[in-house]
């Protein structure tokens, strides 16, 4: 008998401690993480993937600081989005190319979805969601001399910037995943697993 089955990448593992995050890695480590999810999909399951993106919309906001004197930077929540689709696209094409190998013809999609969330979260007075690389203490000093982030110590390998993650009340694009479900697309790319600035979606 077929179930639909949702599965979670994390960010970290995408990127792995000790890596770098360049794109050959996180494809290679996308590519490792496929061949259980694929024996589920020969089975006949439905499965939906989610992905964390804490390390990737980390260094994408470093990018957008660096080069913010030459093109205007976006706000957290527009960089979180970027990163649903960049890991969307990379995790559809490897595993789409994964399937091939094993002959196994399934649809693919990749949706990015935007959480609703309450103004009166008390997350957003208190951040704790860790994003980016992790930072010495030296590294950091020199952070905090021209930025004011919050920031915790992480996992004992260094201090990371932590922002808000309040409670998703609602995913906007719920009746748009049903859809896709009842019409049994049998492996649904989710991005998004993780939502970090939602300003313009609460309520």
């Amino acid at each position: 008998m077929s179930k639909k089955i949702v599965l979670a990448i994390g960010g970290n593992a995408i990127i792995k401690e000790g890596q770098k995050g360049t794109l050959e890695e996180q494809i290679q480590n996308i590519g490792e993480s496929s061949g259980p999810v694929l024996d589920l999909i020969e089975q006949g399951n439905t499965v939906v993937i989610t992905h964390g993106n804490g390390p990737q919309v980390g260094n994408t906001l470093i990018k957008n600081q660096m080069a913010e004197s030459v093109v205007p930077a976006y706000p957290l929540d527009v960089l979180d989005a970027e990163t649903q689709g960049n890991l969307g696209y990379l995790i559809q094409q490897e595993f789409k190319n994964k399937m091939v190998e094993r002959g196994i013809n399934r649809p693919i999609a990749t949706i990015v979805t935007q959480s609703v969330v309450s103004k009166e979260d008390p997350a957003f007075a208190t951040p704790t969601k860790p994003i980016g690389p992790f930072y010495t203490q030296e590294e950091l000093d020199k952070i905090l001399e021209t930025e004011k982030i919050s920031y915790i110590e992480d996992s004992g390998r260094g201090y990371r910037r932590v922002v808000a993650s309040p409670k998703p009340v609602r995913i906007v694009e719920k009746k748009l995943l049903k859809h896709f479900l009842t019409r049994k697309l049998l492996l649904l790319q989710l991005a998004a697993a993780e939502s970090l600035s939602l300003k313009k979606t609460v309520f």
